[in-house]
């Protein structure tokens, strides 16, 4: 028996579905595909050779690191923000709910240099703690902070409209049923925003690993120390060693699609079981 496909009230489904997959071939697919196509066009030999070499090594877990670092301080500050923000009525809420994407609009340049001068040895928050031997500035510890900075909004604006609606509902009964503040967030409320929090997450860490413009003014850049590998791919751009420079962009695509497929397999693990709750 022939079961017909019930028609969609929508229309265009065949243009819209041709639309979209010829946009991200042409935006995304055949550009990937040139950049490992240009990586690979060396020989593997060579190709391993780059790709482990100790400089590089040591920008990519630089990069990576402190990308893992930043995003998953700005889930616990983020998830704190967004509670403020949903639950709390206090005077000049709207503006700090405004001021959280001032680093989607800053220029990344402009936020680098400010927070090289904030965080400098001789700068506001630098000379604190300068005596106490502690460096932030054009140290790892600076690339951690700038990263912070460019992404909390990501982590603030995925988990706030979640928070928004959730059913209070929710929390009376598990207070009715004889839980306290602390097991009823643990166990009600942080259960249905861990998909939020890990698509935040993600968010966060994609945009630190990239980040370009607010780290070389506070990282100091120093080879094998504090040199993130987007700094070491444009390094190698003016050096023309153009094998070099996409070797490298090619392992961050790897380990970039690699971490970032484990994430949404855990945040698809995650609304299975809260679904099946």
């Amino acid at each position: 028996m022939t079961r017909w496909r019930q028609p969609s009230i929508l229309p265009g489904f065949g243009l819209t579905l041709g639309y979209t997959l010829l946009y991200l071939t042409l935006i995304i697919l055949v550009p990937l595909a040139a950049l490992v196509w240009r990586s690979t066009g060396i020989g593997w030999s060579a190709f391993w050779a780059l790709a482990f070499d100790q400089r590089t090594l040591l920008a990519l877990r630089v990069s990576f690191g402190a990308a893992l670092i930043a995003a998953a301080v700005n889930v616990v500050f983020g998830v704190v923000v967004a509670w403020v923000l949903v639950r709390y009525d206090f005077p000049g809420r709207r503006l700090v709910d405004a001021i959280i994407d001032l680093p989607f609009a800053l220029p990344t340049a402009v936020a680098g240099i400010s927070l090289a001068a904030l965080y400098a040895p001789k700068g506001w928050i630098g000379q604190i703690f300068a005596p106490l031997g502690i460096k932030i500035a054009f140290t790892p510890l600076g690339i951690v902070i700038a990263l912070i900075f460019v992404g909390l909004p990501f982590v603030v604006r995925t988990v706030q409209p979640v928070m928004a609606e959730l059913d209070r509902e929710v929390e009376e009964a598990a207070a009715t049923l004889g839980a306290n503040r602390f097991q009823t967030l643990a166990q009600v409320v942080l259960p249905m925003l861990v998909p939020a929090i890990l698509t935040g997450f993600a968010l966060a860490f994609a945009r630190a690993v990239g980040e370009y413009g607010s780290v070389i003014f506070i990282a100091g850049n120093v080879p094998y120390v504090s040199e993130i590998a987007p700094l070491l791919i444009v390094i190698r751009l003016e050096e023309f060693n153009y094998a070099g420079a996409t070797s490298i962009a090619c392992i961050m695509l790897i380990i970039s699609f690699c971490m970032l497929l484990i994430i949404n397999m855990l945040q698809m693990w995650s609304r299975r079981r809260y679904s099946n709750v």
